[in-house]
């Protein structure tokens, strides 16, 4: 099992297979931006087998497909193919906008894609316009649907709460997370790049508060995902809410993860700096062997928190160069 120097326990990769994105929500990509990686610099799907088959020999079980959007890079269904028969990986999942899911979703669950999540901040078709920079309700919510059909389970939906922006439809994503058996999970913006900074932060402990009362939510009773959110249900079991708390109650302690960006940069940390890149030992002959032992050292830079609160102005790079 790969394990840091502070004991935590690396069982978690996101893989980002696409740094572009064809939204630009407010607090990712910046309005205008067209700095992304060259497809040249993108890791190859051998490339992508190769390396995660060496994070799986050392005990990477969890692997989630992010991006940019994902859905974006051709042939996805092909690597989620070849990734979910990977000796030692257990859960194979994806993140996505869902704008283009409707054509992908049953090719995707076929290839062995247990579980998506989606990220919709609005049910409110002009805020959505004006979160993501297009009109793009309708086609997420088709492929919401359309992966619901396909039988993912669970589907989580993923919101960005924003103060001023969208705190008021949070009970509305609530009743319909319900009504169609969603996992809500509500996520503080954190200051990632001048986009995140410039996010209206709204702290969760309140809302989490409110929402418990309201719907008399209780701790869940079983874990609900190898990632950071700390999870709350209604007394029947049969709805559950996430919070993800990274400024307000960070989990910092708890940190089970690690992302790949397209290039093969690892970053071990949201909010430091610190790196590992794969791409040059990859494609410079490295043996099984020496990969590994490259995870193993690359681990072991990874920080003991981040410090979004003490200094946000210090990660310039934005979510989707980084990998979800």
């Amino acid at each position: 099992m790969l394990s840091d120097r502070f004991g935590r326990s690396i069982d978690y990769l996101r893989l980002s297979v696409t740094d572009r994105c064809d939204l630009r929500c407010s607090y990712c990509i910046p309005k205008g931006f067209s700095g992304f990686e060259e497809p040249s610099h993108w890791l190859t799907f051998g490339e992508i087998e190769r390396l995660l088959a060496a994070f799986a020999r050392l005990g990477t079980s969890h692997v989630r497909l992010t991006g940019g959007e994902p859905l974006l890079r051709r042939n996805l269904p092909q690597l989620a193919a070849r990734l979910a028969v990977l000796p030692g990986l257990r859960d194979l999942s994806l993140s996505t906008n869902a704008t283009l899911l409707a054509r992908h979703a049953l090719a995707l669950k076929e290839a062995g894609v247990a579980r998506i999540n989606v990220s919709l901040d609005s049910l409110d078709r002009a805020c959505m316009e004006k979160i993501t920079g297009r009109d793009s309700l309708l086609p997420i919510l088709d492929g919401l649907m359309a992966g619901k059909a396909a039988g993912f389970t669970p589907i989580k939906i993923n919101m960005v709460a924003q103060r001023g922006v969208n705190e008021d439809e949070i009970d509305d994503m609530v009743a319909f997370c319900i009504r169609h058996q969603f996992i809500l999970r509500l996520i503080e913006a954190m200051p990632m790049g001048a986009t995140g900074r410039d996010a209206a932060y709204l702290d969760l402990g309140p809302v989490q508060a409110r929402l418990q009362a309201k719907f008399g939510l209780h701790a869940a009773a079983t874990e609900l995902g190898g990632g950071p959110a700390r999870y709350l249900s209604t007394a029947d079991g049969g709805a559950s809410i996430g919070f993800i708390t990274p400024i307000s109650q960070h989990f910092c302690a708890s940190c089970n993860r690690v992302r790949l960006a397209v290039d093969g940069t690892l970053y071990l940390c949201l909010g430091q700096e610190e790196k590992f890149e794969f791409r040059p030992l990859l494609r410079g002959g490295a043996s099984d062997a020496e990969l590994e032992a490259a995870i193993r050292s690359a681990i072991e830079l990874k920080p003991q928190k981040h410090e979004f609160r003490e200094q946000p102005d210090k990660i310039v790079r934005f979510m989707a160069q980084t990998g979800g």
